[in-house]
């Protein structure tokens, strides 16, 4: 490898431990190697950058930001709450249990895990404290939840990483149902077993008749249907992935004009939201296309290839090391940056060593997934916190059973490939 991918490398470290923006830090990293490359025409690192944002596929990130965005003013969280705490709210750990269907619920609506976080801390945490749970258990539970909001339909990780990887965007999204429901599983078990071991029994009686259940229903029954509509459509080939976004966008209005919740100022607003969120990940992005570039004309995914065949010629010890990899990766680069970078170096591996290319990127998106909460870097960590006022170390210590509940369901999604592949080779 030459010298100066390797000095742009560790620009690029150095640079996110200085907590510098991450699209500025790849963006500097990229600007090295063409600096210290002076027969390469700078005019490709600008091409570079403009092409990576330009990718047809990427398109469906602003629509689908849009269309999460536009949910939040609807009322549609709301409904969704309503709905989960007639069918759950008086078993034991009650609050906990519909905060865990909430964000699997709101997944397949927002796709911004961030979002469903913040708003999921705000409305659901004083109330969990409210009914005998610690600040720090409800703030940890909520940023854990917030996860499978990357993995249920329509999650934005997997439309950049189909778009990378050149793999089916509509399979993605079908495949991630099966780990997005085993984590909300696993999750309400340890809910149940933590709350039923400290004693966590809400002293408020919830209504969970079946009247109240059908009631609560019925209002969250149109907000529910949008992934059926999306997976749907995309599946009887109505859509594309792409366009299935503009369908969402016009879907959030109709909902908002159904429930007469969203004003024309909450759409003006919304839009502004979309810009700023959607403008920060296509930065990264644009960023991230540029330095991938440089590492695939310095023949970098060859390099590693040769290494991982030459030394780790099994697939069972490249997926550990995998897993390892990404792990320690997703504690420090932000989850999307880091997917643009490796993922054109890992999937040519995975398909050498036989992997479904449907399971590899569900094993990775549960990786970067994971990276979201754990310290030092993990954003989901960082804003529920702020949200919660819950201190940083309290959060860390009541996060272990989840870290470990999580690492058990990396393994069994990274071995057991049916729970991500089942329910494509069932649809596709």
């Amino acid at each position: 490898m030459d010298f100066s991918i390797g000095l742009s490398s560790v620009l690029l470290l150095v640079f996110l431990f200085l907590k510098v923006p991450v699209f500025i830090s790849i963006l500097g990293a990229a600007a090295t190697y063409f600096a210290l490359h002076t027969e390469i025409n700078s005019v490709i690192l600008a091409q570079r950058v403009l092409a990576g944002s330009q990718s047809i596929p990427l398109l469906a990130i602003p629509f689908f930001v849009c269309a999460g965005v536009f949910m939040n003013y609807t009322g549609v969280t709301k409904r969704i709450v309503d709905f989960c705490e007639a069918v759950v709210g008086n078993i034991i750990g009650g609050i906990g249990h519909v905060t865990v269907l909430v964000a699997t619920l709101m997944g397949g609506l927002s796709g911004s895990n961030l979002a469903d976080a913040a708003m999921e801390a705000k409305m659901l945490v004083p109330e969990m404290e409210k009914r005998g749970f610690s600040k720090a258990f409800g703030s940890v539970l909520v940023a854990t939840s917030a996860i499978i909001t990357p993995l249920i339909p329509p999650g934005i990780a997997m439309i950049i990483y189909g778009s990378i990887a050149n793999v089916s965007i509509g399979k993605l999204f079908v495949a991630g149902i099966g780990p997005g429901v085993i984590l909300c599983i696993t999750l309400m078990i340890l809910v149940a077993l933590v709350s039923y071991k400290r004693g966590y029994r809400s002293t408020i009686k919830v209504d969970t008749s079946a009247s109240r259940v059908w009631k609560t229903f019925r209002g969250a029954f149109l907000p529910l249907c949008l992934p059926v509509i999306i997976i749907g459509g995309i599946r009887i080939g109505a859509f594309t992935p792409t366009e299935a976004g503009s369908v969402a966008i016009v879907y959030s209005l109709f909902l908002g004009f159904i429930y007469r919740e969203m004003t024309l100022k909450d759409v003006i607003r919304g839009m502004k939201e979309t810009v700023l969120t959607s403008s920060a990940i296509m930065l990264i992005i644009a960023a991230a296309s540029a330095f991938a570039w440089a590492l695939t004309k310095e023949k970098v995914p060859q390099y590693f290839t040769g290494l991982f065949i030459e030394h780790l010629n099994n697939p069972v010890i490249f997926l550990l090391c995998v897993n390892l990899f990404l792990l320690i990766i997703g504690m420090f680069i932000e989850g999307n940056a880091a997917m643009i970078i490796l993922v054109p170096l890992l999937a040519p591996l995975a398909k050498h060593f036989g992997i479904d290319e449907i399971h590899f990127a569900m094993v990775v998106i549960f990786n970067f997934a994971l990276g979201a909460i754990s310290p030092p870097m993990g954003t989901l960590m960082f804003v529920t916190c702020s949200i919660t006022k819950c201190p940083m170390g309290r959060f860390i210590k009541e996060a272990i059973p989840f870290y470990i509940l999580l690492l058990g369901c990396l393994l069994l999604l990274t071995f057991v490939p049916s729970f991500s592949t089942a329910l494509v080779n069932l649809i596709y």
